[in-house]
């Protein structure tokens, strides 16, 4: 019996040994894998297929789908007056990715400059929005000078009366009907924007955001009209046919809007839009001005920024 036992474990080991010898050897072997490849070879190509027939299914449905007619639609005058300062870029930008949301819009930005800068007209060029850029500045004796306060004289009125004039002269020249259609309004720069299909539909009045058969306003309720510049757009036809119509420089104080409309429309002839005026569609949301004294520290060490920086 215990010899047996003997047997068992000799040949036990021996074949132990010789599956040992014959791993080792097979370890330097190139191995044919094409059996376990097989299954992700077909999950590949199962992709690669399913791939081609979206992308084909896509082009079929880009091909069937029927395109937007920016083209039919009201064009939407946007006039901006600008002026240099170091939230201009961030002003101008807020602005410009505003617009590109709305079809056929087209941007008229006036600088209250001797010239057109490269920061305005490079934000422009890259804003992927159709547009016109213009400049015109402000009289020295209209301009507010350092530490007056806002509403000492009425701002951006250059400004806005040379976009009229561009749009006067360029919508004159088109020789169809529908280069005379549109809407004109007046979008600073330091406010913040809601566009609706709503303006395209003035027809030949001026439309306001909210109720007419009465002004409730905290301020000079007495004015013509007594609402902001943002409050209010403009058929382009009622502008063309009316060409001496324009912004008085010096309006009192709180009658610019009303300078304007005064030679276009009468109270009872405002259309009330935004949802019925139940809507706000119009902050004023300006970038906050920066302080700049340790700038002002570091210009005086000879260690400011660098003035080619743009901001």
């Amino acid at each position: 019996m215990r010899l047996k036992l003997k047997t068992v474990f000799v040949l036990y080991f021996l074949v132990s040994l010789l599956g040992l010898i014959y791993a080792l050897m097979q370890l330097g072997q190139r191995c044919d894998c094409t059996e376990h490849d097989m299954p992700k070879e077909r999950t590949i190509s199962r992709l690669r297929g399913e791939l081609h027939r979206l992308q084909e299914q896509t082009r079929r449905l880009e091909a069937t789908k029927q395109p937007r007619k920016e083209s039919s639609l009201p064009t939407i005058f946007v006039i901006t007056p600008t002026y240099a300062r170091l939230v201009q870029k961030a002003e101008l930008t807020r602005l410009s990715q505003t617009f590109l949301h709305v079809p056929q819009l087209h941007w008229i930005v006036v600088e209250d400059s001797q010239h057109k800068t490269p920061l305005v007209g490079q934000l422009l060029a890259k804003s992927g929005l159709s547009y016109t850029h213009l400049h015109v500045a402000t009289a020295k004796e209209r301009k507010l000078q350092e530490g007056d306060p806002s509403w000492l004289k009425p701002r951006g009125v250059e400004q806005r009366n040379e976009a009229l004039r561009w749009l006067r002269e360029d919508r004159k020249a088109q020789t169809d009907a529908r280069g005379q259609q549109g809407v004109v309004y007046f979008a600073d720069d330091d406010n913040t924007y809601i566009f609706s299909d709503e303006e395209r539909t003035i027809r030949h009045r001026a439309a306001i955001p909210f109720q007419v058969v009465r002004f409730h306003v905290g301020w000079r309720p007495s004015r013509p009209f007594p609402m902001d510049m943002a409050g209010f757009a403009v058929s382009l036809k009622l502008l063309l046919s009316n060409p001496d119509a324009r912004f008085d420089g010096n309006a009192p104080m709180g009658l610019l809007e009303s300078s304007l409309l005064q030679g276009l429309v009468t109270m009872d002839q405002l259309e009330p839009r935004a949802d019925n005026c139940t809507k706000v569609l119009v902050w004023h949301t300006r970038t906050e001005k920066p302080k700049m004294k340790r700038e002002d520290a570091l210009q005086a060490q000879g260690l400011g920024s660098d003035a080619a920086v743009e901001v």
